[in-house]
């Protein structure tokens, strides 16, 4: 068994369901703190995040995960259980065997080999580990980097660990993320008896034209590296349940996944503008999850394609495709930011796994990159 997949193992074990870490943290600094790494806990309310730096000097380039998972579902849909890794031919199942635990086991693994190879490297390497990446993401990666701003730690090259390999290992970079802006709508009726619709007011009837304007609307055209914005409703809900009353108010709950042709202002003046052509009462809420962010040059990206091919024989393409990530409150700082980590066919599905295989193979690139950028400057 390699020292990556052990590792890996390891992890799975510990049920971290987000926000709860469950110790993954500690053995991370456990394997880190003996090759010179300073171990830092920078916990917010329930979450658990950690900061291991080695060396005080630039460019710092940091690898960016997350401890937590999502929750395995129904635990009788899965073959094995998801918490007890479990090999099958070339594939290890367990929840976060690709999402992310892979991508953080290749970390550690990659910086044991480089610095054993190159203990004088030039800059500095830090991993950033939190608990509150596939929650709300509130007291997470936000919060930890307003400290390292504060502190005037600047990160120069962010790799972050999410699955975003698509057919095979590392045939994708994603080198941008789009934002995500939710909204909840608010429409307020009269509630009344559906035989007497004259004496009632139905929001649902109020708000549908408006919806499908919003759902039709052309918000922008995308560019060389985004896809057009794209507004989803996700949830609407109204009614007491009963089929003979007119509800007194709905709720629906709509996301846009935006490019960099549009901001958060721009989307909000609009939508505001086409709901209130259709005068009905409404209060809208809205919460932004992440602006987008591209790194579409630079010398991280040159380092990615380099090593990919070296250790593959093959090129990467670029893309921003997927839902958001942490690398959303690193971009806003200069850094520049990719996510390279496992496939992601299998990822928060039940059955979730990832090649042994392509662990070693990861490994080996994070290690590449690292004496790309870190040896002989």
């Amino acid at each position: 068994m390699t020292k990556t997949l052990a590792l890996l193992e390891a992890l799975i074990k510990k049920p971290s369901i987000t926000p709860n870490d469950e110790g993954c943290q500690d053995l991370i600094a456990q394997r880190l703190t003996p090759l010179g790494f300073v171990d830092e806990r920078l916990d917010f309310d329930d979450t658990q995040n950690i900061w291991l730096r080695r060396g005080q000097s630039a460019p710092l380039f940091v690898f960016l995960g997350h401890t937590d998972v999502v929750p395995p579902g129904p635990l009788n849909e899965w073959d094995t259980p998801p918490f007890a890794p479990t090999t099958k031919g070339d594939l290890l199942y367990g929840r976060g065997t690709a999402d992310m635990k892979g991508g953080i086991a290749c970390f550690i693994t990659a910086c044991e080999r480089f610095i054993e190879k190159h203990p004088d490297h030039a800059g500095s390497i830090a991993l950033m580990i939190t608990s509150d990446e596939e929650g709300i993401a509130t007291n997470g990666v936000v919060k930890v980097i307003d400290v390292l701003e504060r502190r005037h730690e600047k990160i120069d090259w962010c790799l972050v660990g999410e699955p975003s390999s698509n057919k095979k290992i590392a045939d994708v970079i994603r080198v941008g993320r789009r934002g995500s802006l939710c909204a909840k709508l608010t429409v307020q009726g009269i509630q009344g008896h559906v035989a007497y619709p004259d004496l009632a007011e139905n929001p649902i009837h109020a708000v549908t034209p408006a919806l499908t304007e919003l759902t039709q609307e052309v918000w922008d055209h995308g560019n060389q590296f985004f896809p057009a914005t794209s507004l989803q409703i996700s949830n609407i809900n109204a009614g007491t349940g009963a089929e003979n009353i007119i509800p007194g108010h709905a709720e629906i709950l709509f996301n846009l996944r935006f490019s960099t042709a549009l901001n958060e202002q721009t989307i909000k003046d609009r939508t505001h503008a086409i709901l209130d052509k259709y005068n009905f009462n409404y209060t809208l809420d809205w919460r932004l999850s992440g602006n987008p962010f591209l790194t579409d040059k630079g010398e991280l990206i040159s380092a990615c394609h380099q090593a990919i091919e070296t250790v593959t024989g093959y090129q990467p393409v670029d893309d921003t495709g997927g839902g958001t990530s942490d690398g959303r409150f690193i971009a806003p700082t200069g850094a520049q930011v990719i996510e390279l980590g496992p496939i992601n066919e299998s990822i928060h599905k039940i059955n979730e796994h990832v090649r042994i295989e392509d662990l070693e193979t990861l490994s080996t690139i994070y290690e590449n990159i690292l004496s790309r950028l870190l040896v002989n400057r």
